[in-house]
């Protein structure tokens, strides 16, 4: 599956990235390829593997829970740039 530069564009905007044209037209290739090995991906018959199968078997390691000494509130916040009533203060993302 090719994707136009226009798709490209399209999605860098969606995620507010901004590409030189050589670079749209390298990922223009690049994601095309992700996309071809993702289509012959669907084209595999899974009929027989179940949704939960493993290559490898996978086992849960348990572990006691430890405590650990941490910071305090003080030397967390002490390289901050900005605090504000205890807590980091970062600049607003959304409006």
């Amino acid at each position: 599956m090719s994707l136009s530069r226009e798709d490209v564009t399209y999605v860098a905007n969606l995620a507010r990235l901004e590409f030189t044209e050589d670079e749209v037209t390298a990922l223009a290739d690049q994601l095309g390829a992700v996309l071809d090995y993702a289509e012959t991906l669907n084209g595999l018959d899974t009929s027989q593997i179940k949704a939960t199968e493993h290559v490898l078997a996978v086992q849960n390691v348990f572990r006691e829970d430890e405590i650990k000494p941490c910071l305090t509130n003080e030397e967390a916040l002490a390289n901050a740039p900005e605090s504000e009533a205890g807590c980091f203060k970062v600049p607003r993302v959304m409006e």
